[in-house]
């Protein structure tokens, strides 16, 4: 049976900055269809992230999410009865979504302060190349070299 065709969808940028990354970023944020508040929490979160580093604070999230963005991942895929983690290159569209989720997931985890501020905190952390979500990153990363071995499945 074929697989059902996957359309190109078509985002749309944030009001203040016109990037789409942003209004993709603010997307991921959003609980519940509540867009104006995501969009408040990623404002916050900018304005936070300049108060704390005195760097403009679009320039350390684009940094942050760059710092993050994996290569490499693992996907299973089945030979003759047994079941293998066969390491394979991220897609384009992919990464930036695992590096927006991996964040958020981050900030979301930790308690005892607004969310911006947290978002902020891990962003900052990101961008010097610390925090959970590059813990993420580096273990995806050490899953697809430990599983190299079977590199050759992938076809």
């Amino acid at each position: 049976m074929r697989k059902k065709r996957v359309y190109r969808k078509n985002y749309k940028p944030d009001p203040k900055f016109q990037s789409i990354q942003n209004g993709r970023f603010i997307n991921y944020i959003m609980q519940e269809g509540k867009k104006d508040i995501a969009t408040k929490i990623f404002y916050d979160m900018l304005d936070f992230i300049k108060k704390q580093t005195k760097e403009e604070g679009i320039a350390i999230f684009e940094k942050a999410l760059l710092n993050i963005t994996p290569e490499v991942e693992v996907g299973t895929k089945r030979v003759g009865g047994a079941n293998y983690q066969v390491p394979k290159e991220v897609r384009p569209e992919r990464k930036f979504m695992l590096a927006a989720r991996w964040i958020i997931a981050a900030a979301r985890a930790k308690k005892g302060k607004p969310i911006a501020e947290r978002l902020a905190e891990e962003i900052i952390l990101a961008s010097k190349n610390e925090g959970s979500a590059i813990k993420k990153k580096l273990d995806t990363h050490r899953m697809a070299e430990a599983n190299r071995a079977f590199a050759h499945f992938s076809w």
